[in-house]
């Protein structure tokens, strides 16, 4: 018996931006935070949170019987939605390669809101922060240290197993967090009816 391949399947940014300029593109689906979503997105792409899109993938999946690519900011986020989505029996599922910083890149269009940092950014000033902050206070203060080391444990796993629980815990944040994150809202907007 053939084990089930897990590779990728994608599309480049040349690929989807000549898709979307001769209205023929698919569904698109970016798995970014709202507040990342807002900073800058594709024409016409739909904002599903990662979190959002594994929690409710069976009920996601009524709605996305087409083609549909994923993006998230560099595609790790987004080769995850497409595993979970896989999982749930989606078939014809795509990673626009390199993510939204590959689309900006080959100079495709983009609709653009206030600057806001990504996700990336801010797990490594949180994580950078608190290491620093336990390495001083670990002059004065024995053990405090250990807080940091902590830290750099959880990215090191982070790095191994592709997930990343400060991110988890940013992206609820207000700061990250938007008026679409719930199902109802995502899903009415698939549907054309928000």
């Amino acid at each position: 018996m053939a084990e089930k391949s897990t590779q990728t399947s994608s599309i480049t940014p040349a690929v989807l931006h000549r898709l979307v300029q001769e209205e023929r593109a698919p569904r698109i689906l970016d798995v970014r935070t709202p507040g990342e979503f807002r900073t800058v997105h594709i024409p016409g792409a739909y904002n599903v949170p990662l979190g959002t899109l594994r929690e409710h993938r069976n009920e996601l999946l009524a709605h996305l019987d087409e083609d549909v690519i994923l993006v998230c900011r560099s595609g790790d986020r987004a080769a995850q939605a497409e595993k979970a989505l896989a999982e749930a029996g989606l078939p014809n599922l795509r990673v626009l390669e390199g993510g939204i910083n590959a689309w900006e890149m080959a100079g495709a269009p983009a609709n653009r809101g206030a600057d806001r940092w990504d996700m990336e950014r801010q797990v490594r000033l949180v994580a950078g922060s608190i290491v620093l902050a336990t390495g001083v206070v670990g002059l004065f203060v024995p053990g405090a240290h250990l807080i940091g080391t902590a830290v750099g444990a959880g990215l090191t796993y982070a790095a191994l197993s592709n997930s990343c629980a400060m991110g988890v815990l940013l992206s609820k944040l207000p700061y990250n967090r938007g008026p679409r994150t719930d199902i109802r809202s995502v899903i009415a907007e698939l549907r054309g009816t928000s």
